[in-house]
């Protein structure tokens, strides 16, 4: 059952393969697209193979995974990908393109991914985003997630502070539980009121 092939009406969401590691690479560079991820841009082909060997194939070894390459159905061509971690914060993270911002697309995967996890069984799923990035907010409600609450980390490798909001939804558990670790982590951290 590991990564199971999705489809929606615009979107192929399939593993990423050898074949991708140039599609990868341009996902991965991209200043924009990377201001709000965990890492730093890749520069060349050979780190962007081993970043697809260490976050893509090693996790495509495991039993359960979900780590997808957004597809368009016209050319099954990666512009983005999206994930839920198999840890016990079961973390929902996605990344696009820039030229694909705005249609829609990580909210149509993130729904497919959501529904695919839930049937599977996990019990729930949590995602954060900087307050800088309002529109990944936006992303997280329309599949479903509710805010919890908002810390701030200094954000590593980076090494500079952000404040992040803490989107989760629950699907086989109580629907107040709240996971609370980023909470009891980070010292500085608070509920706002969001409209």
């Amino acid at each position: 059952m590991n990564t199971p092939m999705l489809k929606t009406e615009r979107l192929i969401l399939r593993k990423f393969t050898e074949n991708d590691i140039e599609a990868l690479f341009l996902i991965l560079k991209d200043e924009d697209v990377n201001t709000f991820l965990p890492w730093f841009p890749l520069k060349n082909l050979k780190e962007t193979r081993r970043f697809y060997e260490e976050r893509y194939a090693a996790k495509y070894a495991q039993e359960q995974a979900y780590a997808y390459a957004i597809c368009l159905k016209k050319d099954n061509y990666p512009i983005g990908y999206i994930k839920v971690d198999m840890e016990e914060h079961y973390d929902f993270g996605y990344g696009l393109c820039k030229e694909f911002w705005h249609r829609g697309i990580a909210s149509e995967a993130g729904k497919a991914v959501i529904e695919q996890v839930k049937k599977d069984g996990l019990p729930y799923i949590t995602a954060t985003h900087d307050i800088n990035n309002p529109k990944s907010g936006n992303v997280m409600r329309t599949c479903g997630m509710k805010y919890q609450y908002s810390y701030v980390e200094q954000w590593q490798p980076k090494d500079f502070p952000v404040t992040f909001r803490m989107y989760q939804l629950n699907f086989n558990t109580d629907d107040n539980f709240v996971y609370n670790k980023y909470w009891n982590m980070y010292p500085n951290h608070f509920i706002e009121k969001l409209d």
